[in-house]
């Protein structure tokens, strides 16, 4: 059974850094196949960072580009969302996420602030 949990949320100043973990397990599952999604307030759910096909490189997000960085430790089935210059728009419930054969399994998330 897939279970994802992420944690490391919190409040932080604009400018500021943040990183999120995600702790996975499951027989089937391959971190390099973990995305990140958030969801803002009022907003709907969506993608952060996502892997390539064959999981080879990770798709960040017009917005975040360049700014947050995906690592991945497949010893220790963890996933990381490193957040650099945090930026008030980028408050919102943070998610991974695993897709395994059209059937998506999510974590309960972890809350983001970015406030001054």
């Amino acid at each position: 059974q897939v279970q994802l949990a992420e944690s490391g949320g919190g409040e932080v100043q604009p400018g500021g850094s943040l990183r999120l973990s995600c702790a996975v397990s499951g027989s089937t599952v391959d971190v390099y196949f973990i995305s990140w999604f958030r969801q803002a307030p009022g907003g709907e759910r969506e993608p952060v960072a996502q892997p390539s096909r064959f999981g080879h490189y990770t798709k960040y997000a017009d917005s975040v580009k360049g700014r947050f960085r995906v690592s991945r430790d497949n010893t220790e089935n963890m996933v990381y969302l490193q957040m650099e210059r945090m930026e008030p728009s980028d408050t919102a419930v943070y998610y991974c996420n695993f897709r395994e054969n059209d059937r998506d399994y999510w974590g309960q998330g972890t809350q983001v602030t970015v406030s001054a």
